[in-house]
């Protein structure tokens, strides 16, 4: 069995990370593993195994006719037989279908979003599901979604789960040891960091040497300025620190005192399992699958999206109690390790395969 995993790029999101954690632990069960970036590459690359084909195809377009029958001939060269289309991904892979029909593609929906979606994406997507010959959802809202809006007669729920590979001690955060916030994700406005910053403000005022660490891509886009802005106007500037894309990722919960995520929406993030790995207590929102994999008041605190006084709340809750900290990061670590094991997702996917 010969099976690729599809992705834009290999910068360092949810996503991403998931794509090529797969594809290295396919590749220990023996198994014929592949990866191929569409777009672009990215700093995940070097986190692949040094015996997994890798593919970059430049492709510079939606329909690049050059990059699909590229794509048609590694397939044929390599006998893969699966393709496994992560997120936007699943237009190419049906592009390559198109003129190679014995593929198989697998499509993994990540995105909570798209169960908003309408009119013309919505159409597209519907029409194109057909060419699936399975879709893989991060949570059972999205796997509901497939099952009736798309109307899809093979779809099912499957559970990311998180993968320390990074082994390297680059990214030294700044601030007090056993007082720093950290938050995983990229600058990208359904994250909320204007939730998490209004949230910090309030904090800082009572608790002025606690320091928030944001670790993820920097697009320098309008929602970058927006925070930047904010933190110069509120002088959160010495407290408040950008990292960009970082690869050391459990070297840098390891510094930090309690994870976060504020999102507007998510899938099942997988920097929620990462903090867990790391035996960090955390605040989410209760978005996605977050509230599944939080047991509110044992292993995390969940609170309601896009209010930052309950965020704020909840936040200074952890930070006056050590103990709690404590307690609630070792009952995730404990979860994490039962119910998102690296070993239960790939025996699961490779029934999803061959079934």
């Amino acid at each position: 069995m010969g099976v690729v995993q599809l992705i834009d790029s290999l910068d360092a999101g949810g996503a991403e990370v998931l794509a090529v954690n797969i594809a290295n632990a396919l590749c220990n069960k023996g198994i014929n593993a592949h990866l191929c970036a569409t777009r672009k590459e990215g700093v995940l690359k070097t986190n692949l195994k040094e015996n997994i084909g890798f593919l970059f195809l430049e492709r510079k377009k939606s329909i690049d006719f050059s990059a699909i029958i590229r794509f048609k001939k590694y397939l044929k060269k390599n006998n893969i037989g699966i393709i496994h289309a992560h997120t936007t991904s699943y237009f190419f892979a049906v592009c390559v279908k198109l003129i190679y029909p014995k593929v198989k593609i697998f499509w993994h929906n990540h995105t909570g979003n798209y169960i908003k979606l309408k009119g013309f994406k919505f159409f597209i997507i519907k029409n194109i599901s057909v060419f699936f010959d399975a879709i893989i959802n991060v949570n059972e809202e999205l796997n509901t979604w497939a099952i009736k809006r798309l109307k899809h007669k093979k779809s099912v729920k499957l559970d990311n789960f998180p993968q320390f590979i990074n082994k390297s001690s680059t990214t030294k955060l700044f601030g007090k040891e056993n007082k720093r916030i950290v938050i995983l994700a990229s600058l990208r406005e359904v994250k909320n960091h204007v939730s998490l910053l209004k949230a910090f403000k309030l904090i800082h005022k009572k608790h002025p040497d606690w320091t928030l660490h944001i670790i993820g891509k920097d697009f320098k886009d309008k929602y970058s300025k927006k925070l930047n802005k904010f933190i110069l106007e509120k002088e959160l500037d010495k407290n408040v620190f950008f990292y960009g894309l970082c690869l050391d990722i459990e070297y840098i919960l390891k510094q930090a005192t309690i994870g976060v995520l504020s999102s507007k929406s998510e899938g099942l993030p997988i920097s929620l399992l990462e903090y867990g790995l790391a035996k960090l207590p955390v605040v989410v929102t209760n978005v996605g699958e977050c509230s599944k994999v939080i047991m509110n008041g044992e292993s995390g605190i969940v609170v309601e999206s896009e209010n930052s006084l309950v965020l704020e709340k909840a936040l200074e809750e952890l930070i006056n109690s050590e103990e709690k900290r404590k307690a609630y990061g070792g009952q995730h670590y404990k979860n994490v390790n039962k119910n998102y094991s690296q070993e239960s997702f790939i025996n699961q996917l490779v029934k999803i395969y061959t079934q």
